[in-house]
């Protein structure tokens, strides 16, 4: 019998002959609502207080997670109104977080977020300042996959 979910993101199938689809068929939506240009509010590591003004929105589980959020460290919570629905990131999947202001890109298992590169300036030490940052920003680079390694 072949799934009756995608493959990548889990999401349900319709069955032949299945009772009531518009239940998997709004199931499908809402998780491609969240999942669609992903922005989460923030990382946490306890479910914040919730209410049906944030039907929708997502956090990076982080940490060592408390509560329903116990188990899934690193995955994406989302807030359905009444529940919360959880996504397995994937190698690649990348996010915007609203409370940094900075994208996330899922690698090697985990969430890395381009690092803050102070701009160099004048004075004895410009040089190496400049060096480290062009250091940093070639190391994120190779690390997403823009640069070869």
């Amino acid at each position: 019998m072949p799934a009756l979910e995608t493959g990548r993101y889990r999401l349900p199938l319709l069955a032949v002959s299945q009772a009531q689809k518009e239940i998997t068929h709004n199931e499908a939506l809402v998780m491609i609502d969240a999942l669609l240009h992903m922005a989460v509010e923030a990382a946490l590591s306890a479910p914040p207080a919730v209410t049906d003004d944030d039907i929708g929105k997502c956090w990076i589980i982080s940490g060592v997670p408390t509560g329903v959020w116990a188990n899934k460290a690193g995955q994406i919570a989302y807030w359905i109104g009444g529940s919360w629905r959880f996504v397995v990131p994937h190698e690649g999947m990348r996010l915007w977080n609203r409370y940094t202001r900075r994208h996330s890109l899922y690698i090697l298992d985990q969430w890395t977020t381009a690092p803050s590169v102070p701009n160099p300036t004048a004075g004895a030490v410009v040089d190496s300042e400049a060096r480290a940052a062009l250091a940093a920003i070639l190391h994120y680079f190779r690390l997403i996959g823009i640069l070869a390694t």
